[in-house]
């Protein structure tokens, strides 16, 4: 029997930065996780523990930091392009990069009304999401967004599933529909509208959601996929992730009172969890696109 290295990269996790654009007196701010990983000639120190050829993780860090200041951030995907490039035109034993960014949001504090121009405060949990990976000259693009928190009060059914000796679970027509969206997109190249398709499909994610009567929440998260695709030809497959947020009517008989469908209760768990992919039968394949991205999202 002989044993073999296999795939393998390495690099610095979650890198924290926050960046200020104190170019007017109305500052924006882009706050940022960034995970740098590389791909080439590491075998001799998997195997030897010889490292001189390994870019130090703390390397890379400063890297991140570095190329925000010399070339500014703008969009993730553009950043997440810049320095995954950097990596492996710069070292001739890096073959490959993987650079995944979180960006998280940041509202302006009103003061009496107006916009304050340096006071914000968090955007709830929602994070718009990267992954960029590099093999010699190719490149793709995996972008979405993470954490989208929807209801529908009303608008959702869910009966004509199998029924035997251990389903309790009642038929309905009529209740609430809730999740926590995470859709993570490839685009068919990497020369496109990065933030202009984000927003773009951000709003298709939403309308379909809202729009469509719901069956299930399989067929919902489907006609989500679908609509993306219809809308934006630069983008050729979508993964989403949906875990059913369920809500119980309370039975309140024991109190004397009825519950005519407005008293709830949230469970945390279990929970339903729905996934899928959507793509187009005659896109681009999807080459290293998807490494090293776990499940589906």
């Amino acid at each position: 029997m002989g044993i073999v290295l296999g795939p393998n990269q390495y690099g610095k996790a979650e890198v924290r930065l926050v960046h200020v654009d104190r170019s007017t007196a109305r500052h924006v701010i882009t706050d940022l996780n960034v995970t740098t990983q590389l791909r080439g000639r590491f075998e001799d120190t998997h195997l030897t523990g010889d490292n001189s050829l390994v870019i130090a993780t703390d390397t890379q860090k400063n890297m991140v930091y570095a190329f925000a200041r010399e070339h500014g951030i703008g969009e993730i995907e553009e950043f997440a392009l810049r320095l995954g490039r950097a990596f492996v035109d710069s070292f001739e034993h890096v073959t490959g990069a993987r650079i995944a960014i979180d960006r998280y949001g940041w509202e302006r504090i009103s003061v009496g009304g107006e916009p304050h121009d340096h006071a914000f405060r968090r955007d709830g949990g929602e994070r718009r999401t990267t992954v960029v990976t590099l093999d010699g000259d190719q490149a793709w693009a995996v972008s979405g967004l993470a954490d989208l928190v929807v209801l529908k009060s009303t608008g959702s059914e869910f009966h004509g599933f199998p029924r035997d000796r251990y389903t309790t679970l009642a038929e309905t027509s009529d209740r609430i529909l809730a999740t926590a969206v995470t859709a993570r997109w490839r685009y068919t190249g990497v020369d496109v509208e990065f933030g202009k398709l984000h927003n773009g499909i951000r709003t298709v994610l939403l309308e379909t959601f809202a729009g469509l009567h719901s069956l299930a929440l399989q067929q919902t998260l489907y006609a989500m996929g679908a609509a993306v695709l219809e809308r934006f030809p630069e983008v050729c497959e979508v993964r989403l992730s949906m875990p059913n947020r369920h809500h119980f009517l309370v039975d309140l008989e024991p109190f004397g009172l009825d519950n005519p469908k407005e008293i709830y209760y949230a469970a945390d768990r279990p929970y339903g969890l729905i996934e899928a992919a959507v793509l187009r039968d005659d896109g681009p394949p999807p080459g290293r696109a998807w490494d090293a991205v776990p499940a589906f999202c």
